[in-house]
C-alpha cells in the first residue's frame, strides 16, 4: 500500500503543543536539546517561525502529522564558517517526533521528498546536513539519500559531521524512483 508524503508550514497555533512534545520524546532528547519547559519553547519556537533565513514544515504521511522539518539557506547561518558555500546553498534538519512511525522506514522517502523540494529552486546546487556524529542512524540515512559526509564540525550545540548532497548526485541517484509523493 502506498503511502503519501506530504510537508505543510509550521502554524504555531496548531502545532506548538504537538513539536513541544516531540521536544521531550527519548529520541530527540540527545540530538535536539529543546526539551525546554513550556513558555521557553513557546517562545523559540515563535523566534525560529520569524527568522527569515529558514522555513519551517511538519511532515505528514496519509495526513498524519509526524515529523518536524527545517529548511534553511546556508548563508546567514552559523555553518556558513565551515565550509565556502554558495549563495543558494540550502540545509535542511529534521526528526520523527511520532514514535509510531520511528523504525518503519519512513526517514528515508522523507528526506528524499525534502531535499527533491530544495532542488525544486534552481540556483541550489547543494542541500547540505550536519547531524549530531554521534546520531549513526541518521548519519546512514543521508549517506543513503545522497549525501556525502565531509568533516566533523564544531557548532555550539553539538559535533557534527558536515554532509554535502550536490544536485548532480541526487538526481543520478534518484532519476528512476518515483521519491517524491509517495512512501
Amino acid at each position: 500500500m502506498k503511502r503519501e508524503i506530504t510537508f505543510r508550514k509550521v502554524d504555531y497555533e496548531k502545532d506548538l503543543r504537538r513539536i513541544y512534545q516531540w521536544m521531550h520524546e527519548e529520541h530527540v532528547i540527545p540530538f535536539w536539546h529543546l526539551d525546554f519547559p513550556f513558555q521557553r519553547f513557546s517562545r523559540h519556537l515563535e523566534k525560529a517561525l520569524a527568522d527569515q533565513h529558514q522555513t519551517l514544515y511538519i511532515g505528514e504521511v496519509d495526513g498524519t502529522a509526524m515529523s518536524y522539518w527545517e529548511s534553511y539557506w546556508v548563508n546567514g547561518d552559523i555553518v556558513q564558517e565551515y565550509y565556502d558555500a554558495a549563495p543558494y546553498d540550502q540545509g535542511v534538519h529534521l526528526l520523527i517526533g511520532d514514535t509510531a512511525f520511528l523504525g518503519k522506514g519512513y526517514a528515508l522517502p522523507l528526506l528524499r521528498s525534502m531535499v527533491d523540494y530544495q532542488f525544486s529552486n534552481a540556483d541550489t546546487e547543494k542541500v547540505i546536513a550536519e547531524p549530531d556524529i554521534r546520531n549513526e542512524k541518521m548519519i546512514h540515512v543521508f549517506k543513503k539519500c545522497g549525501f556525502e559526509p565531509v568533516k566533523p564540525i564544531q557548532l555550539p550545540d553539538k559535533t557534527g559531521l558536515l554532509m554535502f548532497c550536490d544536485r548532480t548526485t541526487f538526481e543520478k541517484r534518484w532519476a528512476h524512483a518515483n521519491c517524491c509523493q509517495n512512501v
